[in-house]
């Protein structure tokens, strides 16, 4: 295995981790949970939901070979997967104007959805108060995760 094909491994689970998390989150909450906003200058989730599917096609549609932002934002846009070649990973691309390795653009994606997503589990917490059950170690139980972990993770050695 190379070291791009390891990259591009890990980036996927991450990308993966982290749209779980969201699922997981918005999985628990009604139509109207995801519709409140907490005044009028915050975003709901929906609307968070929707700028994240838009800025993934913006950013991936025609990802080698034109600006990352577009001047149209429609989902019938999406293009196939463009990244075909390991040397892909090194040639610049455009974002705004400002020019990053293909590298820097999926870690700039990867940080971006992340932030996305804390809001999506943050609102849901909000609203959900106590009810939302936990999507990562639930307070009061870091010791026996942690042993859970240790024993399972010696399992695999």
């Amino acid at each position: 295995m190379t070291v791009v094909n390891e990259y591009l491994k890990v980036v996927q689970e991450r990308f993966r981790s982290v749209k779980e998390l969201g699922d997981k989150t918005i999985q628990q909450l009604s139509e109207d949970d995801i519709h409140w906003a907490l005044n009028h200058s915050s975003n709901n989730i929906a609307i968070i939901v929707k700028h994240l599917s838009g800025n993934m096609i913006s950013r991936s549609t025609e990802f080698l070979t034109s600006d990352g932002e577009k001047t149209y934002r429609k989902l019938d846009q999406e293009s196939a997967n463009t990244i075909s070649y390991e040397e892909d990973l090194l040639k610049n691309i455009y974002i705004r104007g400002e020019i990053h390795t293909v590298i820097d653009a999926i870690e700039r994606q990867m940080a971006h959805y992340s932030y996305h997503i804390g809001q999506i589990v943050y609102v849901g917490k909000q609203i959900k108060n106590e009810e939302l059950e936990s999507l990562s170690i639930p307070k009061g139980k870091s010791e026996e995760y942690l042993r859970h972990m240790l024993k399972n993770n010696r399992k695999l050695t």
